[in-house]
């Protein structure tokens, strides 16, 4: 994949950015860095440790399962300085093998819907697993939100996080070549979460990775996100068909129930009646970002809060943003807090290219071949009202 198809971000106009994007939140500035620590989490069928790492910085603290990548907390302060947990997850490690509905995961190879599975490169046609009705999600049955990362701590001048790394091999999951992966997580002095992405192949493939973190701005437990007010700087969408793949069309949202280009509760036309809403039942779509591709973080969003006055902004390099809000969670979850998770308690922002890219040309490319490298970057940028 050439670096005209695919971001590629240096490390040092990335640092730059990060500063640029984030200099307006202050308000976490002064709180004391955390190094990066681990504590045994649990232990897999076959014997094989977990561990949970905590790591602290700019007033917000992470902690990452070892397992899948997973974002298994992320306390960040509200408007009176008290932390609370807004990202959904369990309290045990049986039930993110079990149950999870893809909480907190790094998700890959390919982020989302492949519709039957299938997809054609360079003439040959490759064939995956169906997870979701007769399409492939999230990677397949095994995707890397359930493979285990080699996880190193991370200090870079006033930043510290986690570096994840593993290598999957050719054909798995049905996907070609092997795949050398690298995902940073750094939380920076100001108060933010980054996220960098960084993949290589020995063969042709395609790659489309992100976070499936839950949000739940008020705290995880808390109930309904349907009063937070998203805005998203995109004039369009994908429509979705019966089994939710992209149609192709790039559909305006203006008039329709997808038009955030101005704040407005995530509750606020989801049961409206509208046929995309019906079929996914509310929101799970992917939204076309007005910047499209770009070469460093550049705004997507801002979520809102009103009792907590927390405010998360994200900037990412990726054309695409899919908007999950919560339809499928059916109060058979019971969370980290011990509370029941039902329809509507949290929200997925996952920034990346759009669902089923590899049967849409006309779709920005998720083709990576030998001799260049995936290169993608989200950050979120926390602060209050």
């Amino acid at each position: 994949m050439s670096t005209s198809r695919r971001t590629v971000l240096a490390a040092g106009a990335a640092a730059g950015l990060a500063a640029t994007v984030l200099g307006t939140t202050t308000a976490h500035a002064a709180a004391p860095r955390h190094s990066p620590s681990k504590k045994h989490f649990g232990t897999l069928a076959d014997g094989t440790v977990v561990d949970v790492w905590t790591v602290g910085n700019g007033g917000i603290r992470l902690q990452v399962l070892s397992y899948g990548g997973i974002i298994h907390s992320l306390e960040v302060p509200d408007a009176e300085g008290r932390l609370a947990n807004i990202a959904l997850g369990f309290d045990n490690l049986a039930d993110y093998v079990a149950k999870s509905p893809y909480f907190g995961g790094l998700i890959g190879r390919y982020g989302n819907r492949i519709a039957a599975g299938r997809f054609t490169l360079d003439g040959h046609t490759y064939q995956l697993p169906l997870n979701d009705g007769a399409n492939s999600l999230h990677g397949g049955t095994r995707g890397f939100d359930k493979q285990m990362w080699h996880v190193e701590p991370l200090t870079r001048g006033s930043d510290t996080g986690l570096v994840l790394t593993r290598t999957s091999p050719d054909g798995e999951m049905g996907y070609p070549g092997t795949l050398k992966v690298q995902v940073t997580y750094t939380l920076t002095a100001r108060g933010a979460w980054r996220i960098d992405y960084e993949a290589t192949t020995d063969r042709p493939t395609v790659v489309n990775l992100t976070s499936h973190t839950y949000f739940n701005l008020a705290g995880e437990g808390s109930g309904s996100v349907y009063d937070h007010t998203l805005e998203l700087a995109a004039s369009r969408y994908t429509p979705i068909d019966a089994g939710l793949i992209p149609t192709g069309e790039l559909a305006r949202v203006a008039g329709t129930p997808f038009d955030f280009r101005c704040a407005k509760p995530v509750g606020r036309d989801i049961r409206e009646g509208d046929q995309q809403l019906v079929r996914a039942k509310g929101f799970d779509h992917n939204w076309v970002l007005d910047k499209g591709i770009s070469s460093a973080p550049r705004y997507a969003l801002t979520l809102a809060e009103p009792t907590s006055g927390r405010v998360m902004r994200m900037y990412t390099t990726e054309p695409g943003l899919q908007f999950y809000s919560g339809n499928f969670l059916d109060a058979t979850l019971v969370g980290t807090s011990g509370h029941i998770y039902r329809q509507g308690d949290a929200l997925c922002l996952e920034a990346q290219h759009f669902p089923d890219s590899p049967n849409h040309p006309a779709f920005p490319s998720t083709v990576l071949r030998p001799g260049t490298t995936y290169r993608t970057s989200t950050v979120h940028s926390f602060s209050t009202r």
